[in-house]
């Protein structure tokens, strides 16, 4: 299938660079086939039945933007490097911390160099692939967490930091308000819209809540630079649902209850650990799956998800759910109307593509 397929034309001043304040204030346009309607996301327990339940990802988005200094080499002086970590490297028989990490600039480092932070604070460059580096921090994992969240910043999509700087609010904005497991270099966005207030409405309304946890790399910015989607490669990220949550959301489906993920993040979770039953299995691995259209859906029945940049693998997501030209359609219409796109933007939800 051919990447260009899912361009469309995206102007500059759509894409959000502020969230919505108060949060559940933003647009909300509810995708139905061809049936679109503009509402706000507090709306949202009107378009959902008793004993459905929402499926959210509790990650927590870390400080993940370091600036450090690769040291001098033989004759060659310092060397300024911004790091991006994206995944951590699970080695429990090892006391050093390991992450993989988007490097600039990649060429300036190979293996063996040390960036330093600060006193005490610094990495070596175990290992590189193009603009990827293997970062070995020589500490304990205690440690490493109270310097990253001393010298660490708020890891911005690129297309937010290249307009303006990290602010000590972003690290507020750019979290949900139920994140609990550390380990996100983006945040699951959907979720950001989220209050206490519309949690409560919901859990008035009826409706369950249950989370679950996949760790969102820097990778989800990266572009296709591929001409077909079966050559682009997806970045694997690290997800978990325990047996209970599982259960608690099988449990729902079997009664009746629509799932609705929110965010592509949960999405794609749920499908990675769907049998072809449509059973959630416990899960606790890597996922590295790409969903494009002519994927058949097995664990979800609607999605709450933020709208997605042209070429992209998450447009290539939502078209798969609710139909390529039905979501063209919609979102040449969101464009039209006003709405704003991508992490700080506004939000849809979505019914799947009829057969």
């Amino acid at each position: 299938m051919r990447v260009d397929h899912f361009d469309f034309d995206l102007p500059q001043e759509r894409i959000a660079l502020e969230p919505a304040r108060p949060r559940d204030s933003a647009r909300l346009l509810h995708v139905a086939g061809d049936s679109l309607n503009d509402l706000v996301v507090r709306d949202l327990p009107s378009l959902l039945r008793p004993g459905d339940v929402l499926v959210v990802n509790d990650t927590k988005v870390i400080p993940a933007q370091l600036f450090g200094t690769r040291t001098a080499r033989g004759e060659g002086g310092d060397v300024a490097v911004d790091v991006t970590l994206h995944k951590r490297e699970r080695r429990p028989s090892d006391d050093a911390v390991y992450w993989r990490a988007f490097v600039r600039p990649a060429k300036r480092l190979r293996a063996g160099d040390d960036i330093v932070f600060s006193d005490g604070f610094a990495a070596r460059v175990e290992a590189r692939d193009g603009a990827e580096c293997l970062l070995r921090f020589e500490m304990s994992p205690q440690a490493f967490d109270a310097a990253l969240a001393t010298f660490g910043v708020a890891p911005l999509p690129p297309y937010i930091a290249r307009n303006r700087s990290a602010t000590s609010q972003d690290l507020e904005d750019y979290q949900t308000t139920y994140a609990a497991e550390s380990g996100s270099a983006a945040a699951p966005t959907a979720g950001l819209h989220f209050t206490e207030e519309l949690l409560a409405a919901l859990r008035g309304a009826g409706v369950g809540i249950e989370t679950i946890t996949l760790h969102v790399g820097a990778g989800t910015f990266l572009p296709v630079t591929t001409d077909e989607t079966a050559d682009h490669k997806m970045h694997a990220e690290w997800g978990e649902i325990t047996e209970e949550q599982a259960r608690a959301i099988n449990e729902a489906r079997a009664k009746g209850g629509r799932i609705v993920a929110v965010g592509t993040t949960s999405l794609r979770l749920l499908e990675s650990a769907v049998d072809e039953n449509g059973v959630i299995k416990p899960f606790q691995d890597e996922t590295d799956i790409f969903i494009t259209p002519g994927y058949r859906f097995k664990a979800i029945d609607m999605l709450m998800t933020n709208f997605h940049l042209p070429r992209s693998t998450l447009f290539m997501l939502v078209c798969a759910f609710a139909g390529t030209e039905a979501m063209k359609a919609a979102y040449a219409y969101a464009i039209a109307q006003g709405y704003r796109f991508y992490s700080y933007g506004d939000a849809c939800l979505l019914e799947p593509a009829q057969p």
